[in-house]
């Protein structure tokens, strides 16, 4: 499995690249705004010889989904979000407004198929198991790569922090308990790839986060 990061646009948003070992990818959060940001994935596809075969958001807040447009436009996928997530989705740009004081443009493409808890999404050779994680965003997801050891957490874990619930849709005490439900008991060496900053591990989060002790 090999997993490359763009930050992207003026949030900071991570936007990840994973392809199995034939160049079957999906690209994960894609976020990117800016014409170089969207080169940059172009690039990265084409000089790596990458097939996408998926374009998928663990959730739908507008920094998450501003390249949603460009990689429909570019490689013919439909957005894919999870059942629970189609209204936060559908209200980026309220979100954007709420959030920025102000617009930039938005296009959002209609949703492709969603998923929901438990499915499991083949790009190639890997398994992306999807983990329902409500709390930061009604419908919000991690894609867990079981065989690889590889947590795509989105907005819903960070290192040492977890996802602000303060928006609209969002529950503190929800995400709390599925965290420590759900991902708190995967291995502990399991990689946590986030939504924004660095990766962490289970075991790390486990041990220091503040909110899942």
């Amino acid at each position: 499995m090999t997993i490359q990061r763009f930050i992207c646009n003026f949030i900071e948003e991570n936007c990840y690249i994973v392809s199995d070992d034939h160049g079957q990818a999906a690209i994960i959060d894609c976020g990117a705004y800016f014409p170089e940001e969207k080169q940059a994935i172009a690039r990265y596809v084409s000089d790596h010889g990458l097939t996408l075969v998926e374009n998928l958001y663990t959730h739908g807040h507008f920094d998450h989904v501003f390249g949603a447009d460009f990689v429909h436009t570019t490689y013919g996928l439909l957005p894919r979000l999870s059942t629970d997530e189609q209204a936060t989705y559908a209200a980026a740009a309220e979100q954007m407004r709420m959030f920025l004081h102000r617009d930039f443009p938005l296009l959002l493409p209609t949703p492709g198929a969603p998923f929901a808890e438990g499915d499991v999404i083949a790009v190639g050779t890997l398994r992306l198991r999807v983990i329902a994680t409500p709390g930061h965003t009604p419908g919000g997801v991690c894609f867990y790569e079981e065989s690889e050891g590889v947590l795509l957490s989105g907005d819903s874990l960070f290192d040492g922090e977890i996802g602000r619930c303060d928006l609209p849709g969002g529950d503190e005490d929800t995400l709390v308990s599925v965290l420590q439900r759900k991902v708190l008991t995967l291995p502990e060496d399991v990689t946590v790839l986030p939504g924004h900053g660095d990766a962490t591990t289970v075991g790390r989060e486990k041990r220091y986060n503040r909110h899942l002790r």
